[in-house]
């Protein structure tokens, strides 16, 4: 889909995407979505002054993203292919600033070496460096350092999921806010709906220990998408 069609689907956004060309390329594909309910004090120490929590029913949300990042690069500028394509794993929470609903990220993984020093360079993200296997049916990762580990046996049922309130308020966010020194970092997105399946887990093994009272059970809501392709917009620093 060229980046003019994926802009014309805008209606499942809950605010508009800024008037301004955006600047960066990237896919999301093969995502695998795991959501855990968890109450909301555990989560604000974990935010940085300003940024507000979003709550839903009373709860919010933590959520583990593993998927695959491809092709991404600087609108009209030639991609780098050993950079641009590796596997992601992130840990994030949902929250509000700027009157957006947006994710805050308390965790990311790349494959790739090269691939999470230049993009933490550029992007202010808390990329790191994660030792991963994907195939069909398996997607592990293992971190040393942090004593991370992750590992999920798989199958797709392609019935396709009927989305309810809780799954749109998880998967449907269009600004990324991350702290950095004395700024608030803010990057736009853009893309059409997820589309959703159903995916069945035959095993699963996570284990962060930093957020072990946080992802202490089993997900309360799974999904899987095929992917998306996502326009990003350059970022805007907010003084803290």
């Amino acid at each position: 889909m060229h980046a003019r069609d994926i802009l014309k689907h805008e209606k499942h956004r809950s605010f508009k995407y800024p008037n301004r060309k955006w600047t960066y390329y990237q896919e999301w594909n093969k995502a695998i979505f795991l959501h855990w309910e968890v109450n909301p004090e555990l989560i604000e120490p974990y935010l940085p002054k300003g940024i507000k929590l979003d709550i839903i029913n009373g709860k919010t949300w933590l959520s583990l993203v593993a998927f695959d990042m491809n092709n991404i690069g600087i609108k009209n500028v030639p991609k780098i292919p050993y950079i641009s394509d590796f596997q992601e794993i992130n840990i994030r929470v949902y929250v509000i600033y700027n009157n957006k609903p947006s994710v805050y990220f308390l965790s990311m993984e790349g494959s790739k070496k090269a691939s999470c020093v230049l993009l933490k360079m550029l992007s202010k993200f808390p990329y790191r460096f994660s030792r991963m296997n994907r195939n069909e049916t398996d997607y592990s990762s293992q971190n040393s350092v942090f004593n991370d580990c992750f590992h999920v046996s798989y199958k797709l049922d392609n019935k396709p999921v009927q989305k309810d309130e809780i799954d749109l308020w998880l998967t449907e966010r269009y600004a990324v806010f991350q702290d950095y020194k004395r700024h608030i970092i803010e990057y736009d997105v853009h893309h059409i709906e997820w589309p959703m399946q159903n995916i069945v887990t035959n095993k699963l093994e996570i284990n962060y220990p930093r957020f072990k009272h946080l992802i202490n059970n089993r997900p309360h809501k799974i999904h899987f998408s095929s992917g998306v392709q996502v326009l990003t917009w350059n970022k805007v620093k907010h003084p803290i």
